[in-house]
């Protein structure tokens, strides 16, 4: 059995897109703080990404911002 024709390690692939976002770090302590509370603790990205979905609602239906687009 060839090399590709073997099992593919790592993370299936998946429609995303990588994102860097600067955070103050009250909010980090927080966010930590926040994942500290859960066993198994999530990385940090796991917790933004479950932040983000319960948001979002769980059925995938578009919530109203709760902070409007401020108008320059």
């Amino acid at each position: 059995m060839s090399k590709s024709e073997g099992k593919r390690m790592g993370r299936p692939r998946v429609d995303s897109e990588a994102i860097t976002v600067r955070v103050r770090r009250d909010v980090l302590d927080w966010l930590d703080a926040e994942r500290a509370k859960l066993e198994p603790q999530p990385t940090r990205p796991e917790m933004i990404r479950l932040f983000l979905e319960e948001r979002r609602g769980r059925n995938g239906s578009q919530v109203t911002p709760r902070f409007p687009h401020r108008e320059s």
